[in-house]
């Protein structure tokens, strides 16, 4: 027998829960929209097998790694590749390790998503656990190597409409020119990620801003130079299909100097005598000269703010980014953002999705915010609230002041192929709850919860994203 329930998210009182299986079936099959993510273009470009089940489900997904690495488990022993080449563990012993210790993952979204993947893509209905991790891992091995299985085809049984990847600024798009030979960019699309030339905390800025000079033909010594890189740049990412920008900033924070004073903090940082204060303040200029390029363009900006990003070194010198150690931390929108909104908050081409880690700005700042500025939505609940409890929080805090269409829908922000239908099916299950919640207090009539849960379903996302 599965150990997926039928009903399960829903409201477990009456009326609501009647309501919310009514409504769910009317988005359960729509097609997904996936405009933010972090899967990897390979996957999409050469459309080759995975290569075991560890490297599936395991390794790629740093919300599994951190909890098994809260209780003490070797990364090595988890098959997690070390920057300096020695052996770790193989696909099955990592895949026993994870199975010994599944139980850690109870009550966690980590576990709803692996539960719905391993039933959705294989159709197993047992528990992971020490006694059945071999004839798991046997069965999802054996089902690899079949055509069925491989990324395009999981594309096709998700109804992966779009899918978008997200690419530094420096990076070649090696994988984004073989998908545009072979007809996949449109479905598949890369997002600008300036951050490797905009965030002069990294140690290599002032090499990356060099090499950002070479590949776009401008003299970012000087500021418009380096304001004609970006455009540049941008350019040539919408080639491939990019409709949006993304920055993953420390804080909120806006700025907008004077010509003599941007020039000043340039020439500061291209020495390579900026200190901390510096380099926040260089960010938050980018992020008003970010937002002045979209109008120009029209690309939609994402801000991801808020993370105290690789907060173990041993981790990041051993293994590189983004495998466990960030922290969200407090986040100030309005202070933030108001340089920006001052210049260009008015402006009709501007669109800003506003993503947070700080659930205390959801009511008192997001949602007036969004509820006023034409230009700001809200994203979905992001990173360590994209889960049942995180997604009912947020749509408590933000519909009576923003609404429902000031929400840009739902992405699903991952690195695992496998859980994006699983994601999906979260957040829909939520929003049926919440409505059904909302017509059994008699606050929306039954259609308006039907239009509601298709929108924030499907159609919020294409909108807010400005995908034709």
């Amino acid at each position: 027998m599965t150990h997926l329930h039928p009903d399960r998210l829903f409201p477990a009182s009456e009326p609501a829960q009647s309501i919310a299986r009514e409504l769910y079936p009317e988005v359960r099959d729509l097609p997904l929209i996936c405009p933010h993510g972090h899967t990897d273009p390979s996957w999409f470009a050469d459309n080759g097998r995975f290569s075991d089940p560890a490297a599936l489900f395991l390794t790629p997904d740093h919300y599994v790694l951190r909890m098994l690495r809260s209780r003490g488990l070797s990364y090595d022993d988890l098959g997690v590749p070390r920057k300096d080449g020695k052996p770790v563990a193989k696909g099955r012993d990592a895949w026993r390790l994870f199975a010994a210790n599944y139980h850690l993952f109870a009550g966690t979204p980590s576990k709803t998503w692996i539960d719905h993947s391993l039933d959705w893509a294989f159709g197993i209905t047992q528990e992971l656990s020490p006694a059945t991790a071999d004839a798991i891992y046997d069965t999802i091995d054996k089902a690899l190597a079949t055509p069925d299985l491989l990324p395009h085809a999981l594309l096709d049984r998700a109804r992966v409409e779009v899918i978008a990847t997200t690419e530094f600024a420096l990076d070649p798009l090696i994988h984004h020119q073989k998908m545009e030979q072979n007809g996949t960019i449109g479905r598949v699309r890369t997002t600008y990620r300036p951050d490797d030339v905009t965030d002069p905390s990294r140690a290599a800025i002032v090499e990356n801003l060099q090499k950002f000079g070479e590949i776009t033909g401008e003299n970012i010594a000087t500021w418009s130079g380096l304001i004609n890189a970006h455009r540049n740049r941008r350019e040539y990412f919408r080639r491939f299909g990019a409709v949006a920008t993304d920055h993953g900033v420390p804080t909120a924070n806006t700025a907008d100097l004077s010509a003599p004073e941007k020039q000043a903090l340039l020439d500061k940082v291209l020495s390579g005598k900026h200190d901390a204060n510096d380099a926040e303040l260089f960010r938050a200029q980018m992020m008003t000269e970010m937002a002045l390029l979209s109008v120009e363009d029209g690309m939609v900006m994402q801000l991801h703010a808020g993370s105290r990003r690789n907060t173990d070194p041993l981790l990041f010198a051993e293994r590189g980014a983004d495998l466990g150690a960030d922290i969200p931390g407090t986040t100030d929108y309005v202070n933030g953002l108001k340089a920006l909104l001052s210049r260009c908050g008015n402006e009709p081409n501007l669109r800003l999705i506003m993503f947070v880690l700080d659930e205390t700005t959801y009511a008192r700042e997001l949602a007036p915010m969004a509820g006023y500025w034409p230009s700001l939505m809200i994203g979905p609940p992001w990173w360590f609230h994209d889960s049942p409890q995180g997604i009912r929080r947020y749509l408590d805090q933000v519909v009576e002041s923003a609404g429902f269409y000031n929400l840009a829908g739902f992405n699903d922000d991952t690195r695992a192929l496998l859980s994006i239908p699983a994601r999906h099916d979260v957040w829909r299950r939520e929003v049926c709850g919440f409505l059904g919640r909302w017509v059994g207090e008699n606050r929306i009539t039954k259609s308006t919860a039907r239009d509601v849960a298709r929108h924030l379903s499907y159609q919020a996302a294409k909108d807010a994203y400005r995908i034709k």
